[in-house]
C-alpha cells in the first residue's frame, strides 16, 4: 500500500455537497487503471472544507467505488477531538489506511505536534501516514520529529514535501531521513514535478495529483522508476513540464479542478467557495497543454 502509485482524486462538489456519481466514477477509474493506492480526502480532495458527514461519506464512497485498491483517508483537522472521529469514522468505513496532515490556526509547536500524533496512534488499528505539508498546514517537520512520531505504533508511512531538483541533493535528502527513521515507514514524495528524483533517490511511493486525474500516465512514469529506469522516469516527467508549471503558476488543485471539467470527469464548478477555477484565459491554455499532451480521459 505505500509503495509505487498513490493516486489523489478531486472531491467534486458545489455547495448543496458532494457530487457522489462524479466522486464515485472518478476513484473507480483509479482502480481499473491499478494503481497501487488511493487517497481520498487529500489536499486535492478538499477535505479541510467538509463537515465530518460529508467526510465519511465520501470515505464510503471511495471505498466502495475502490473495490480491491486499497484506499488510504485523510483526517486532518484543527482539534484532537475532531481527528479521533475522523479516524473512527474512517475505520468504520473500512479505509485501509489513514493520512494525518496537522491543521493549525494557532502555531504548533513540536512538542504539540508529537503530542497529536501520540494521541491519534494510541486509538488506531490501521496504519498512518505522516502527511508533512507546509505550504498548506504551516507546520514544518524536523527530521527529528519525523523520526519521533515514526516510533509510533501504527505510523507506517510519511508523505514528504517535494525534494531538491537535483539528483544528488535529493537522494541525500532522502537518505537523511531514512537514517533516522525505522526500515518499516515508507518515505514517500508529494510535489509532482519533483516524482521522477524522489522515486530515483530512494522514496518507496509517489502520492500523486496528477494521479488522480491521469492515472496510467502517472503509472508509467511510476514504474520506469521503480524498475530502475532513471532515464525513462525522467523523460516522462521532463515531458510533463508545461503541466508541471502550470501547477507550480496556479496551483494543482485549480489545475486539476479545470480539467476535470473540461473532460467532462466533473461539473464545470466543482470546487468549494471561495476557491474559484482558472481564469478563462488560463482554463485555454491548460486545453492546450492538455492536448499537446495527449492527455485525455482514458489516460
Amino acid at each position: 500500500m505505500f509503495t509505487g502509485l498513490s493516486a489523489f482524486p478531486l472531491t467534486p462538489m458545489s455547495e448543496s455537497g458532494i457530487d457522489e456519481q462524479a466522486y464515485a466514477r472518478l476513484v473507480s477509474r483509479l482502480a481499473s487503471a491499478g494503481v497501487d493506492s488511493i487517497g481520498a480526502l487529500g489536499s486535492t480532495g478538499s477535505y479541510a472544507y467538509l463537515s465530518r458527514e460529508q467526510r465519511a461519506r465520501a470515505a464510503r464512497i471511495a471505498i466502495e467505488a475502490a473495490e480491491e485498491t486499497p484506499v488510504i483517508v485523510g483526517i486532518g483537522a484543527l482539534r484532537t477531538s475532531q481527528v479521533l472521529a475522523l479516524a473512527e469514522d474512517a475505520q468504520k468505513a473500512g479505509a485501509s489506511a489513514v493520512l494525518l496532515a496537522p491543521m493549525t490556526y494557532q502555531p504548533l509547536t513540536e512538542d504539540e505536534v508529537f503530542g497529536l500524533y501520540e494521541d491519534i496512534t494510541r486509538e488506531l488499528s490501521v496504519p498512518l501516514c505522516v502527511y508533512d505539508n507546509p505550504g498548506t498546514t504551516h507546520v514544518h517537520f524536523t527530521d527529528e520529529l519525523h523520526a519521533r512520531i515514526a516510533a509510533l505504533p501504527q505510523v507506517a508511512a510519511i508523505k514528504i514535501p517535494p525534494v531538491p531538483d537535483d539528483a544528488a541533493a535529493a537522494k541525500e535528502r532522502v537518505q537523511a531521513l531514512r537514517a533516522l527513521v525505522p526500515d518499516t515507514v515508507a518515505i514517500g514524495v508529494s510535489g509532482d514535478w519533483t516524482a521522477a528524483t524522489g522515486l530515483t533517490a530512494g522514496c518507496e511511493t509517489w502520492y500523486s495529483v496528477v494521479g488522480g486525474l491521469f492515472p496510467r500516465t502517472a503509472l508509467a512514469l511510476t514504474r520506469a522508476a521503480q524498475g530502475g529506469d532513471a532515464a525513462q522516469a525522467t523523460a516522462l516527467s521532463e515531458r510533463l513540464e508545461p503541466l508541471w508549471k502550470m501547477f507550480r503558476h496556479h496551483g494543482s488543485l485549480r489545475v486539476m479542478s479545470c480539467a476535470a471539467s473540461h473532460l467532462g470527469l466533473a461539473a464545470e464548478t466543482n470546487l468549494p467557495l471561495p476557491l474559484h477555477g482558472l481564469a478563462p484565459d488560463t482554463r485555454d491554455r491548460l486545453v492546450t497543454v492538455l492536448d499537446g499532451l495527449n492527455l485525455g480521459a482514458s489516460s
